[in-house]
């Protein structure tokens, strides 16, 4: 799977600063790099509001329908997914669990399955049945393309469910991978959250 930052607000520390600052008509306070300081506060006191000044748009690519229908139901965020509607799905590609990877058995008949479907969708659309309808037979596993928009604040939110261990293995993964670019891009607003390699997890001390 591929996690792509396709935009990100510019200057988006400085933006949640002056934004927050107007609050507290506290302007004369800020300077060169005063607005890591200025976040934390935000974050640790809980004053989360003004972090929805500043967004991000991610392109996810080789994740499974099974992700998008988990992922979509975040509702404070902007979607734009690949349709299987309009999209020929006949040589479609799937995502194979590790559980399922790691057993023979398992993977021998998930992929007769999936060999099953793509033939049946195939047969279906041979007949002139509409790709709206041939896609009825289409399983969760099939790879989709997603993009998704959300503020600051959702993004702390969303990181906060979906990177803990009890979160599904697959939007667990693209989350962190999510959260480095934005550690990266907005290291004040996503420092708190740190990720644990050795589980493939992320955690952050501060209640949101």
């Amino acid at each position: 799977m591929k996690v792509e930052l396709l935009s990100i607000t510019p200057n988006a520390e400085k933006i949640i600063e002056k934004a927050g600052r107007t609050s507290y008509l506290s302007f004369d306070k800020e300077k060169i790099g005063s607005e890591r300081n200025f976040i934390k506060f935000l974050i640790k006191h809980g004053h989360l509001s003004v972090l929805e000044h500043a967004s991000a748009t991610f392109r996810i690519k080789g994740a499974s329908r099974s992700f998008t229908h988990q992922f979509v139901r975040h509702r404070l965020a902007s979607y734009t997914q690949q349709s299987q509607r309009y999209v020929n799905e006949e040589n479609f590609e799937y995502v194979i669990p590790p559980s399922i990877m790691q057993n023979k058995n398992a993977l021998k008949i998930y992929t007769e399955f999936m060999a099953n479907a793509k033939k049946t969708y195939s047969e279906l659309r041979k007949m002139d049945i509409f790709k709206e309808d041939a896609r009825f037979v289409l399983p969760n596993a099939v790879v989709s393309e997603i993009v998704i928009t959300a503020n600051f604040r959702e993004f702390r939110h969303i990181f906060k469910l979906r990177c803990d261990q009890k979160a599904q293995w697959e939007i667990r993964e693209i989350c962190i991978k999510m959260l480095e670019v934005l550690k990266e891009k907005a290291p004040s607003v996503f420092e708190d959250f740190v990720i644990d390699y050795t589980q493939k997890i992320a955690y952050t001390p501060y209640s949101d």
